[in-house]
């Protein structure tokens, strides 16, 4: 029997699905702080379009991100430094919807997860990226309109944001936060690119608050677990993250 004509004959089990894809998501996104949209994204696409899935993912994705932001006293301090990076991600993102429609072709996923293996590849190698202070204002805005447009083309914020904000040499949990600020930015501008974008997209609010519970379990599960990593073992289950996510796309594509 095919997965679609199950779904339509059991209404339990689309939910059923879609609730474990969130536990999961939040899972590695509380161990390596990204890859929620991602791995959401890649698994939903099974049965629903890349729109319909980026729409279901925006209170989950949102909400765990403003988790990820914590702790509080030093935030406004990293949004001093951040804000041109996401200036740039929210023009990017909304000139990206405009000219992409909901969200890009069957090229843009492929070329995401080529480009995620390729950079944890790299990383697991022991190659750093850096990016010195004195560079941050010119490159801050070029990152966070390149990273607009492949979130506008793929729902998924991770390139080229990551690399640049690990090339700034935070602390593990500094990294974390960034990302937090970062992707919290991208969810709301890609929310606003679905809605008012070319493409229209409705905007399923109820069932994709629901999902907030799971990811939330998830997350919270995969926090505990990175607690207990040292840095070096966070920096490999890091790359390892990235690699796996990258080559889930390009198995997808």
């Amino acid at each position: 029997m095919l997965l679609s004509d199950s779904l339509a004959r059991s209404p339990l089990l689309l939910p059923t699905l879609v609730a474990g894809v969130f536990l999961l998501a939040g899972l590695v996104k509380g161990v390596v702080g990204m890859g929620l949209p991602t791995v959401a994204l890649g698994l939903l696409a099974l049965w629903m379009s890349p729109a319909e899935a980026a729409a279901l993912l925006i209170w989950p994705s949102l909400l765990t991100n403003l988790w990820q932001m914590q702790p509080w006293g030093r935030l406004a301090a990293m949004l001093r430094r951040l804000w041109p990076m996401q200036a740039g991600v929210v023009a990017g993102t909304l000139s990206g919807a405009w000219a992409f429609g909901g969200l890009g072709g069957a090229w843009a996923p492929v070329a995401l997860g080529g480009a995620l293996v390729v950079y944890a590849l790299w990383g697991l190698a022991g190659r750093r990226l850096s990016v010195a202070p004195r560079a941050e204002p010119v490159w801050g805005p070029l990152v966070g309109i390149a990273t607009g447009l492949v979130t506008a083309a793929t729902g998924v914020f991770v390139l080229p944001a990551v690399p640049y904000l690990q090339a700034l040499r935070w602390s593990s949990e500094e990294l974390i936060q960034a990302m937090g600020i970062s992707f919290t930015v991208s969810t709301l501008a890609l929310a606003a690119g679905l809605r008012f974008g070319s493409a229209q997209v409705d905007m399923p609010w109820g069932l994709s608050l629901a999902m907030l519970v799971p990811a939330l379990a998830g997350m919270a599960l995969g926090a505990a677990l990175r607690r207990r990593l040292s840095p070096a073992l966070f920096r490999r289950c890091f790359f390892l993250g990235l690699l796996a996510l990258g080559a889930h796309m390009l198995l997808r594509g």
